[in-house]
């Protein structure tokens, strides 16, 4: 731990060689104050570059979000980059920015810095999607790409995610060798000029109509009849996001009509008024969208995340518009994969036995159980992965072909040959045509979801976070984990629990349905600390940290078989009760007390 002293020379230090008046006059106060927690908060260390990237409060000092610590992440990518290479070799990055405070300031800025290095920087236009940054990548045939960017987390926050040439996140080991090289950046090593100037990068204004043309026609699902104009009325929120513009783009280019946008919430703004914390999953933050789609009486609401990587969906309930949950969302996405592919759809070119490579279907070890199901029934692999879009989009391996993958916490790829992350964009299209077909026969998603439970089994999921915030938060969630690792509880809510601990070398079954971890078929994942608790015959509960915040997430699914529609509603609010029941026991026998 640095004292005083150090902390203030260190404050001096950065200041001196800090381009941004902001952060400087932030500095200046916390020094004049002698505010020594607040110095330590910033320079009692620095920023871990995570598997994807790093994301901080903005501020000053190294463990902040700020303009010398973007550039320092630029520099120990440049010799990333340089390491191997062939003389005369010129690498090429892909640099895109989200809405959010300074996003376009860290961009530029990293830009600045590799073209310096002798890297070839593509810079795209204009505040975009985190989708097309990463389509961007393999269209440009670039070796890495750079997304400025916090996702849905909190308004204070900004970040970087690195996209590599596959166009996926970084997996390891390249994280870890891409960390070295950005931790042995010294400040002092900036180069001239960095901070200043436009720089000699290349605009890629030609990516946003690549990226729209490539999803409306790998996602629509064929020509649209004129003879039978849609009458879906849909709404959607950007919640102060970068969607607005490239969806509708996408909508018209299938042949859709535009949206009714929520218009206070259509445009970017970094603020975020009103939703401190931009997540669709959170209370509250649907609310607008909630009020438009009663006033225009809307059939459906489709939702994107600040940077529209996440897609949120709302549709008419007894209540009033209820959110889908992610796995609801993603059983009905995956039930029209799965079917396209079973009728060998001659306009999607992935029949079952259309090539040498096997289709896969892919979700983690905390989503629901019911994708593996209907892709057995359908006689198609299921891969269940850990945590991440880096882990989904490579489940096919070497000798697969990956069709569909989602993750509950809002995440799909419907189409990862084109995009190779979640992309709240098409998934928002392919929910678009779904409601519409299931209109025109009188239907609804609802209908729909009643029918895979028939078919499947009813499966009802929760999810509820535990968060400790203040000192040594992290710390000590990692000791009530520990603490129920060592000492599981014999039952929970009254039935009897199972532990397959994901630590363990082989980790056992994981889901209902069976399924274990694998990276792709036939490959286990490595060791992740993820306790998975099977609660009798027909339930679970999953029990994760976070690793880089105070926050565990605890999620809770309970499957039951049903035989006739009539039963559906009452199972369904049994369901609903016991999964509830079972998080709030999980919690109970943690010890710690949940956020909110």
């Amino acid at each position: 731990m640095m004292d005083t002293g150090a902390l203030i020379a260190a404050a001096a230090d950065w200041q001196d060689r800090d381009p941004d008046p902001v952060t400087r006059t932030e500095l200046a106060r916390l020094v004049e104050q002698r505010d020594v927690d607040g110095l330590r908060s910033r320079f009692d260390g620095s920023l871990a570059f995570g598997t994807a990237g790093i994301r901080a409060e903005l501020g000053a000092g190294p463990l902040r979000m700020n303009r010398l610590v973007v550039a320092r992440v630029a520099v120990g990518l440049g010799r990333h980059l340089a390491i191997g290479a062939r003389s005369g070799e010129r690498h090429r990055v892909v640099i895109g920015y989200d809405g959010r405070t300074n996003s376009p300031v860290f961009a530029a800025d990293a830009a600045r810095v590799l073209c310096r290095a002798g890297v070839a920087v593509s810079l795209l236009p204009r505040a975009l999607p985190t989708p097309v940054l990463a389509f961007s990548v393999r269209h440009l045939r670039a070796d890495l790409g750079l997304m400025v960017t916090a996702s849905h987390n909190p308004r204070a926050e900004n970040g970087l995610k690195l996209y590599v040439a596959d166009g996926g996140q970084l997996l390891p080991p390249l994280d870890a060798e891409i960390a070295a090289a950005i931790d042995a950046v010294d400040l002092c090593s900036l180069p001239e000029g960095w901070e200043d100037g436009p720089g000699p990068w290349e605009v890629a204004d030609g990516v946003v109509d690549a990226y729209v043309e490539a999803i409306a026609g790998a996602v629509c699902a064929g020509p649209r009849s004129a003879s039978r104009a849609s009458s879906l009325v849909v709404v959607h929120t950007a919640l102060h996001g970068v969607a607005t513009e490239t969806l509708r783009s996408v909508l018209a280019r299938g042949g859709w009509p535009p949206p009714v946008s929520v218009g206070t919430e259509a445009d970017p703004d970094p603020t975020f008024p009103g939703m401190p914390y931009p997540n669709p999953e959170e209370p509250g933050v649907l609310d607008g969208a909630r009020s438009m789609a009663g006033t225009v009486h809307a059939d459906l609401v489709v939702a994107n995340d600040p940077d529209a990587d996440r897609l949120a969906v709302m549709v008419p309930g007894p209540g009033g518009y209820e959110r889908l949950t992610g796995d609801e969302v993603g059983a009905l996405l995956a039930d029209d994969v799965l079917a396209r592919l079973t009728a060998a759809d001659p306009a999607d070119g992935t029949a079952i036995d259309g090539g040498a490579r096997s289709p896969v279907v892919a979700t983690t070890v905390v989503s629901g159980s019911l994708l593996r199901k209907m892709a057995d029934r359908a006689g198609v692999r299921c891969v269940t992965t850990l945590t991440g879009f880096k882990w989904i989009v490579r489940a096919a391996g070497p000798d697969g072909r990956l069709v569909y993958g989602y993750e509950e916490a809002l995440g799909y790829a419907v189409r990862p040959d084109v995009v190779a992350d979640k992309d709240g964009i098409s998934a928002a299209l392919r929910v678009v045509e779904l409601a519409d077909t299931a209109q025109s026969s009188g239907r609804t998603l609802r209908d729909r979801l009643d029918d895979l439970a028939l078919h499947h089994g009813l499966h009802v999921t929760r999810q509820r976070s535990v968060r400790v915030d203040g000192a040594g938060g992290i710390e000590r969630l990692a000791r009530a984990l520990d603490g129920v690792r060592r000492s599981p509880p014999p039952e929970l809510a009254g039935a009897a629990v199972d532990v397959t601990d994901l630590r363990a070398p082989h980790p056992g079954v994981v889901d209902l349905a069976g399924g274990t971890a694998e990276r792709w078929p036939g490959a286990p994942h490595g060791p992740a600390d993820v306790l998975v608790w099977h609660v009798g015959d027909t339930a679970r509960v999953v029990l994760r940290p976070s690793g880089t915040e105070p926050k565990l997430k605890v999620y809770a699914e309970v499957a039951d078989a049903v035989d006739h529609r009539s039963e559906l509603a009452a199972r369904r609010v049994a369901g609903n009760a016991r999964a509830e029941a079972l998080a709030t026991a999980a919690i109970a026998v943690l010890g710690v007390t949940p956020d909110g």
